[in-house]
């Protein structure tokens, strides 16, 4: 998009554009997201960003109004297979809080000065900027939803010190800390939903445009392993429930079924969200989290630009029509998820009662923790499931967000016994490519880049099986 066609959204207030980009108001000192409620600025006074740490590095804030924070993600870094897009996952999952930019630098192959050269030329922002700002985000995200002390939330957030932590949320929000906790929605401390033993961590996932959240439930029911995972109430009204190994701890997340937003007057899907709750033995786990069920769930995808590219198939029209907005589920753990694409559930189910860590405190159905692939080297080194957990746990295989697809695949297929199309499932799910054709079914070339989602259609509409 150019800046007058991007001028345009702004003014239409098109919320198909949120977190794709955000524009700044020079006169106001603020940026925003596109759909942003308020009068909509001249022309010249607007400034256009790639990202939101863009904005706050060039010295604007985020509007109160229309939190530009708490957008969906770009679905640009989930398609993108080159340095920048896999940078920008890994970001997104806390490895720069954990590892700082060599540690990132690193997983990606590149130099430190590699990485920062080529995120600040296409993006505006560094690594180190990038990462301040998510960490913003969680901090005003643990401010207003928990009762956290401060100082807590501080280093919970990825904050080096209390000090760096209050000089960047009075640049950001310009409000301090307990401005922000006075000021949350819902009429302010005494009324907000706080964070409890009970209730977790409450949060809404955002996503843009339609979202068939049935489709998404229905599959996740399907391939519930027990013990870690439940999906449980009627339909349209289900919860699911999981237990995720987090850097720092583990955690119980549960995130709801919502049916989908109704279509405005123009048409348009608005957006919307899923409300979850997360219950974390330890906060500073909550935007990797956050990160991990956003991939799960494929919240960050861009509906209209799949829509609009496989509804003009003929084979694919009335399934686009029938369920717009239907998404490409990932996975919550990309290395459980190789294990058990490879084995299958009942397998997996034997698995995580033999080898899976036991929670210190079960909640329900949920009492363990999949085991994780050095244990399962360990535990059963034969075959081709011995094959792929040593490879994974001595990383000769990375799963990572910031993996390289093709190097992966073929890392896949080198494995004994594991086929090809185990390895484009793996592929779908655990990397998240939202272009792979699978072994067997006739998926054309025309259906790219979206080949993932125009399988999903075809089984929706039960003309493949899923596996």
């Amino acid at each position: 998009m150019d800046e007058d066609t991007r001028y345009e959204a702004v003014r239409s207030r098109d919320g198909r554009f949120d977190g794709e980009f955000f524009f700044a108001v020079e006169t106001t000192g603020i940026y925003c997201r596109p759909s942003c409620p308020a009068v909509t600025p001249k022309r010249h006074n607007v400034r256009f960003f790639s990202t939101a740490a863009a904005a706050q590095g060039s010295g604007f804030r985020a509007c109160r109004r229309c939190r530009p924070d708490a957008v969906p993600g770009s679905a640009e870094w989930n398609v993108r297979a080159d340095v920048v897009g896999r940078a920008m996952r890994l970001i997104g999952d806390g490895v720069v809080d954990r590892e700082g930019v060599a540690g990132l630098a690193a997983r990606l192959g590149y130099s430190a000065r590699q990485v920062q050269r080529q995120l600040t030329a296409e993006l505006g922002a560094g690594p180190v900027a990038l990462a301040r700002a998510q960490r913003a985000h969680t901090a005003r995200v643990l401010l207003q939803t928990t009762d956290l002390p401060i100082t807590q939330i501080a280093f919970a957030s990825g904050f080096a010190s209390v000090r760096q932590f209050n000089d960047t949320m009075r640049e950001v929000y310009a409000s301090t800390p307990s401005e922000l906790r006075a000021a949350a929605p819902h009429g302010g401390r005494a009324a907000r939903p706080t964070a409890t033993p009970d209730a977790g961590i409450p949060l809404r996932l955002a996503h843009r445009g339609p979202y068939q959240s049935g489709a998404v439930f229905d599959l996740l029911a399907a391939e519930a392993v027990a013990g870690v995972e439940e999906v449980g109430g009627p339909r349209g009204r289900r919860t699911y429930r999981r237990t995720l190994r987090l850097p720092h701890g583990s955690a119980i997340v549960a995130v709801d079924e919502r049916p989908g937003a109704a279509r405005s007057a123009s048409g348009a899907h608005p957006g919307g969200w899923l409300d979850a709750r997360l219950h974390l033995t330890d906060p500073r786990d909550l935007t990797t989290a956050v990160q991990r069920l956003r991939r799960l769930l494929d919240l960050d995808a861009d509906p209209y630009a799949v829509d609009e590219r496989l509804g003009a198939e003929a084979r694919l029209a009335p399934l686009v029509a029938a369920r717009p907005g239907l998404r490409s589920p990932g996975a919550a753990d990309p290395e459980e998820l190789a294990v058990r694409a490879l084995v299958g559930r009942t397998e997996a189910e034997r698995l995580v009662q033999r080898y899976g860590k036991t929670l210190d405190a079960p909640c329900g159905s949920l009492t363990h923790l999949f085991p994780e692939p050095a244990v399962l080297a360990g535990a059963e080194p034969d075959g081709t499931l011995g094959a792929l957990t040593t490879a994974l746990a001595d990383g000769t295989l990375r799963l990572d967000p910031g993996a390289d697809r093709d190097d992966a695949e073929a890392a896949l297929l080198a494995l004994p016994g594991l086929d090809a199309r185990t390895a484009a499932t793996i592929r779908t799910r655990a990397l998240g490519d939202p272009d792979v054709a699978p072994p067997g079914p006739d998926i054309p070339d025309t259906w790219r880049p979206w080949r993932s989602y125009a399988l999903q259609h075809l089984r929706a509409a039960g003309e493949l099986e899923y596996r």
